[in-house]
């Protein structure tokens, strides 16, 4: 048996949300560009959780960009699909199993246009959602008269146009646009495309003070693991234990998080955040850019090498050794906390610090380290650098923890380039690919035999951190002595 509309009443499962017949009779008051986990994960579930209390009351019209794949899962599924939300909050498990409702129909650009534009016609639109890569937020000076347009923004602005015109420019007919692609200021620079394109194509005046001042771009911050589908072997003994089969169902955490920038009005608008207490809608979502920049990504990045170089490959592993626990706490709560360059309150950061280490925990989700290591350099250089000069502002002494992060960066970026091209490191005998557009220099910097020569070297190249790190009081000499310390222990990292 196959999940769709008319098989929900032969489903009966204990503790499995399901959704209301009159669930598919609201109108669509989201178009959605993009299929991927994320959004069905995030927004999607946000929506159809608010549709499940009442509240909302709208589904979505998703747009298909690209032309891989197809619509097929969906359309047999009506759209259903099963989301499987489990992980560890204050210590304790939590599963949370719904079959989503959200999604009303799945159009795809090139071949259902005529269709997506009459959607943009639709009274009852208020909201437009993207997840198109951060490449997808990009200028492409073309005609939004194609049948499609090929670029994202050029197929919003197209539908916006649309809209402008069906409803003669009415203040009201604006539409809430919250693209959650993970760049810093997303809405802001997704409307400053838009506005360019629009004057590329000579679009008449009127049309771009609507544009302008009637809709509201959201920078957004989307924080959710949605690994995706589950493996073969368990989405077999879900299909046994629920008595059906889907296509389409989805692993995610527990832990979840929308940060909207926006004002009364938007809130309004975007009322499933009244039954959502991840989704925050305020003036400035700075604050929530900084904790997850730092504590989540940046905790990531100066751990990921220490707990690889120890032999775990998958971020569940370490969590298991008491010694990498212990060093990822004082890294987060000693140095990360105390360094974020940006004022936040001490219990808010120790909160999220603590929900971080709940989501390493999380036995359902496979991260592996070796993914977390990919442009392993420029990581670094966004998400530390300025946590580690912010530290010498602060106490002008060195962060031992980070100083660690920092040489097993180095001993992991000890590669060599292969006749397939690759870089590979070793480490006990086992060989890893570095994922990094700096390998090359890196490898070039490792033909030498001296640590203390790499080490000055790296630190002082300014192209890698716009900062010479030598020039931090002994940040430097510690870095050489724990380089030295992992390549004499042969990687016995975790007890810091």
């Amino acid at each position: 048996m196959i999940l769709s509309k008319n098989n929900l009443k032969n489903i009966n499962v204990p503790g499995l949300d399901m959704p209301d017949e009159n669930i598919f009779d609201l109108p669509e008051k989201v178009l959605q560009f993009g299929t991927g986990v994320l959004l069905r994960g995030l927004p999607d579930y946000f929506i159809d959780k608010a549709n499940r209390n009442g509240v909302f009351n709208g589904r979505v019209a998703v747009v298909k960009s690209t032309d891989t794949g197809s619509s097929t899962d969906f359309d047999k599924q009506d759209n259903l699909y099963t989301i499987y939300c489990k992980g560890i909050e204050h210590g304790k498990e939590i599963n949370e199993d719904v079959i989503c409702s959200a999604i009303s129909r799945v159009l795809s650009a090139s071949g259902e246009w005529a269709a997506i534009l009459a959607v943009a016609k639709s009274p009852e639109l208020q909201i437009v959602i993207s997840n198109t890569t951060e490449v997808g937020i990009q200028l492409v000076k073309e005609s939004i008269h194609q049948q499609p347009p090929a670029s994202y923004p050029g197929k919003l602005l197209a539908v916006l146009y649309e809209r402008y015109k069906a409803f003669n420019g009415s203040i009201d007919s604006g539409l809430v646009i919250i693209p959650t692609e993970l760049i810093v200021d997303n809405g802001k620079k997704l409307k400053a495309i838009v506005l360019e394109l629009a004057q590329f194509n000579q679009l008449e005046p009127a049309f771009i003070h609507w544009l302008e001042n009637c809709n509201s771009f959201c920078n957004s911050l989307v924080d959710r693991i949605v690994p995706g589908k589950p493996d073969k072997a368990l989405a077999a003994e879900l299909k046994n234990q629920r008595g059906y089969s889907d296509d389409l169902h989805i692993m995610s955490e527990t832990y979840s998080l929308w940060a909207i920038e926006g004002d009364d009005k938007v809130a309004a608008k975007l009322s499933f955040s009244w039954v959502n207490k991840g989704v925050i809608i305020t003036p400035d979502i700075e604050l929530f850019r900084e904790l997850k920049l730092r504590l989540l990504n940046g905790s990531h990045t100066l751990s990921c090498a220490v707990a690889f170089l120890s032999g775990f490959n998958t971020v569940k592993e370490a969590m298991d050794d008491e010694g990498f626990v212990n060093f990822i706490t004082q890294l987060a709560f000693k140095e990360i906390i105390p360094a974020i360059p940006y004022k936040i309150d001490q219990q808010a950061a120790e909160d999220f610090a603590n929900s971080v280490l709940d989501r390493y925990r999380n036995p359902n989700i496979r991260h592996e380290w070796i993914s977390i290591s990919a442009q392993y350099a420029a990581k670094l250089k966004m998400r530390v650098i300025p946590l580690l000069l912010n530290c010498y502002k602060i106490n002008n002494t060195v962060p031992a923890n980070m100083a660690l992060g920092f040489a097993a960066f180095l001993r992991f970026m000890k590669v060599e380039q292969k006749d397939d091209g690759t870089y590979k490191g070793s480490i006990n005998n086992k060989d890893y690919t570095v994922t990094d557009s700096q390998a090359p220099y890196f490898c070039a910097i490792w033909k030498s035999e001296d640590t203390a020569s790499i080490v000055e070297t790296v630190l002082k190249n300014k192209e890698l951190w716009d900062a010479d790190l030598t020039e931090l009081p002994g940040f430097a000499a510690t870095v050489l002595t724990k380089l030295n310390e992992i390549i004499a222990d042969n990687v016995q990292l975790t007890a810091v």
